[in-house]
């Protein structure tokens, strides 16, 4: 890389390193959080949520306001909103501020992951573009990877409050280079949908807010049905008003696209099961596995690992197998990894026996991300390519919300952390439930159209119309 490409390089690396560091790195700190500020599972879930929420819905918004006032100014406003709500959950008092804190969080994560990729595209040459994206790949895979043994070596070794504070000095030196490193840019002007960005979080709320907290106050009591029916009649307002408002967020017309509707609807699916089972499946292993935070977060690397070392193997694969293939043995993979882990579950367990559900699940979460993506950039119209790549982070995000709540739901209702049985028997009902759910996505994939043109090069063009980190959505 020239100087230029490798001072952007060295920014938005680091950056993009601390949101993806973030994904996983706080699901090893649910237990000591539960301790330590007195909450139950309704607050460890609002504390994974309340992140993916905000991250979700304004992944769209971000790139317009991007294009028109600057992706430079936007990207330090991102990240010292990122490392300011870090603080704050680090210094949070009780499980309130801690949910307020990783809201904001989330509204800096939604800016800074996809401006990563679009400033370095911006800063490199396109014959070096393909080298600059691999390094952001690898960047990418790198925080995931690492995500729970960090967050369980800091928990450990230190208080769950490091987990956020580690992101203070790091953010305070990005923001000290970015002034010199980072050069100005701007896109298109496009018009914002601020109608439709209230309709849709306030939709989502009220929807999540119902699934959390039905088993606590009972699913037809008025704390559940009044939240979620105002968060379904606000989804159906935005669907309405995204078909007439002539600036949408969410352009309708493109899921008449079977390829394209099959292809979200699996991808929230997906991050559904193998996200919902990460938050209780984290907590597992530690309470009843009476593994440390490390020890936690270093058993589940033949999970979060594998997706770097098998996403090499997916364009030979596709090209022979077809992509469309690809992607239904990828959710088998994920299927049956999950079904092993339920099958070798039990108030006494032995760790060796889950590591073939590890790796399997892992393999599958390699397999599946760039074909997906591939399959979406083919469905859209190119004028729309952009958009469409947006619209598919926004289904994998909203996936793993989704997943988070309505799995915890499912965990409550068979089971409970009074005792290992308990433990054990929620966490079972919650892994073949998510097994139900990657088998049914594995059947749609079967539906999806054969690809009939090229898909267009992914090269950047507005921030949040890029594909964020591949290997997870926010956690």
């Amino acid at each position: 890389m020239k100087p230029h490409a490798l001072r952007t390089f060295v920014v938005t690396g680091i950056a993009l390193f601390m949101v993806t560091l973030d994904n996983l790195i706080v699901t090893n700190a649910l237990p000591a959080i539960r301790e330590d500020l007195g909450t139950g599972l309704e607050g460890l879930e609002w504390t994974v949520n309340a992140y993916t929420l905000t991250f979700a819905v304004l992944l769209l918004p971000a790139a317009s306001i991007a294009d028109r006032h600057g992706r430079r100014r936007l990207f330090m406003l991102g990240l010292a909103l990122f490392t300011l709500a870090s603080a704050a959950a680090a210094l949070a008092p009780s499980i309130g501020v801690l949910i307020a804190a990783r809201a904001v969080q989330g509204v800096g994560g939604a800016i800074l992951a996809p401006l990563t990729l679009t400033l370095l595209a911006h800063a490199v040459p396109p014959a070096r573009r393909a080298v600059a994206l691999a390094a952001w790949s690898v960047m990418s895979g790198l925080g995931v990877a690492l995500g729970p043994v960090v967050g369980g070596a800091v928990t450990e070794y230190a208080t769950w409050e490091w987990i956020f504070w580690i992101n203070v000095p790091a953010g305070l030196l990005v923001l000290a280079l970015a002034p010199r490193f980072l050069t100005e840019s701007r896109g298109p002007a496009q018009r914002l949908d601020p109608v439709g960005t209230v309709l849709v979080t306030l939709g989502l709320l009220g929807v999540v807010l119902g699934l959390v907290r039905g088993n606590e106050h009972g699913w037809t009591s008025a704390q559940v049905l009044v939240p979620a029916i105002a968060g379904i009649a606000l989804l159906a307002a935005f669907v309405a008003h995204e078909a007439r408002t002539p600036h949408p967020m969410m352009p309708l017309p493109l899921f008449r696209s079977r390829s394209f509707t099959l292809v979200n609807l699996i991808s929230l699916a997906m991050c559904f099961g193998m996200f919902g089972v990460t938050f209780i499946l984290i907590q597992f292993l530690q309470m009843i596995g009476h593994m440390s935070p490390l020890e936690a977060g270093v058993r589940t690397l033949p999970w979060t690992a594998m997706p770097l070392l098998v996403a090499p193997l997916t364009a030979p694969l596709a090209s022979r197998l077809g992509t469309r293939t690809v992607i239904t043995l990828a959710l088998l993979l994920q299927a049956a990894g999950l079904a092993w882990l339920a099958l070798n579950l039990a108030p006494t367990f032995d760790y060796a026996d889950l590591i073939p559900g590890f790796v399997l699940a892992g393999t599958g979460m390699g397999l599946f991300f760039a074909p997906v993506t591939r399959l979406v950039l083919s469905s859209a119209p190119p004028a729309q390519t952009g958009v469409a790549s947006g619209i598919s982070n926004v289904s994998r995000q909203l996936g793993t919300v989704l997943g988070v709540a309505a799995l915890g739901a499912v965990f409550s209702a068979s089971g409970d952390m009074t005792t290992p049985h308990h433990f054990a028997t929620g966490v079972t009902t919650v892994l073949w439930t998510a097994v139900a759910v990657l088998t049914t996505a594995a059947a749609a994939a079967l539906a999806i159209p054969t690809p009939t043109t090229t898909p267009p090069e992914t090269t950047p063009q507005t921030p949040a119309t890029q594909p964020t980190p591949e290997s997870a959505p926010a956690l």
